[in-house]
């Protein structure tokens, strides 16, 4: 017998039937996943249910490997690329490798994380992918505790790209030990899912007035850019008591560095310039 070839938004409904099914489905998971991207794996379904199922389902996992419910542009554009599906067939232990290896660098092991890459390596694991899971790492767990460690991977991932496999393989080994044993800080991660979540909720307020360009007469007479104060030409480089956020959310901070690395510099320069604001507060 023939079967129907479905459309995108019964594809979609298979999608939503399956993250609210708590028996057979993942509707005990709390899965995010925005319509669009629904959308973008119902097209690459192809009118099959099952692939379709498939797609989320690595998506689900990929997300898990990260410890995580949101199903982000990134991980779609890794499932659709395919390069996870080649790795091997039954796809759980794709995941589990990734999340160890990821956990090792994470618990700055760098044995354990040379081991688990070690063995995603051998199995066929798509080096452009690990490359890009490697770069991800190191603005999730080290972030600006060593800002050395971006650049690295970014090195690493180039090199790997122009030299192929084997050799380019020892980039990634050395950009993985480097993780490892760098400092560890999430603060990036944390300050940067807090501010999406706060312009996604509140997309609409305005610039302050005295922060926007004013090309024409008609924006200069409507005081835009009146009262800018141009850093530089303040002392210590810094216009202490200025406010740059819309007035619904003056006083906000996403960004909290840690006690290690260069972080613990970034925190004392900080509570320098807050302690400039509140001086400036009491004049």
């Amino acid at each position: 017998y023939v079967l129907n070839v479905l459309s995108n938004d019964d594809l979609i409904e298979v999608i939503n039937k399956a993250l609210s099914d708590t028996e057979r489905g993942l509707g005990g998971a709390n899965i995010t996943i925005t319509d669009q991207i629904k959308l973008n794996f119902a097209t690459a379904a192809d009118g099959d249910a099952r692939r379709i199922l498939n797609l989320l389902e690595i998506a689900v996992e990929l997300a898990a490997a990260n410890d995580s419910q949101v199903i982000s542009e990134e991980i779609a554009k890794e499932v659709l690329s395919g390069g996870v599906r080649r790795f091997d067939n039954q796809g759980e232990e794709f995941y589990n490798q990734i999340s160890a290896l990821h956990k090792s660098v994470r618990g700055s092991s760098p044995d354990a994380a040379l081991y688990w890459l070690c063995r995603m390596i051998e199995g066929g694991c798509d080096l452009a992918y690990l490359a890009r899971r490697i770069v991800r790492i190191a603005s999730e767990d080290i972030g600006n505790a060593d800002p050395r460690a971006l650049e690295i991977t970014i090195n690493a991932w180039e090199a790997q790209e122009r030299l192929g496999s084997p050799e380019g393989e020892l980039a990634l080994a050395q950009a993985i030990i480097y993780l490892a044993c760098a400092p560890k800080s999430n603060a990036v991660y944390m300050a940067y899912n807090q501010a999406m979540r706060d312009v996604k909720q509140q997309s609409s307020l305005g610039v302050p007035v005295h922060l926007r360009n004013a090309p024409t007469k008609l924006m200069k007479s409507l005081d835009y850019g009146k009262e800018y104060r141009y850093a530089h030409n303040e002392p210590e480089a810094y216009a202490a008591g200025e406010n740059y956020f819309p007035d619904e959310l003056i006083g906000t901070q996403y960004y909290h560095p840690v006690n290690r690395g260069l972080e613990i510099k970034i925190s004392d320069k900080l509570k320098h310039l807050k302690s400039l604001d509140a001086n400036a507060f009491k004049k």
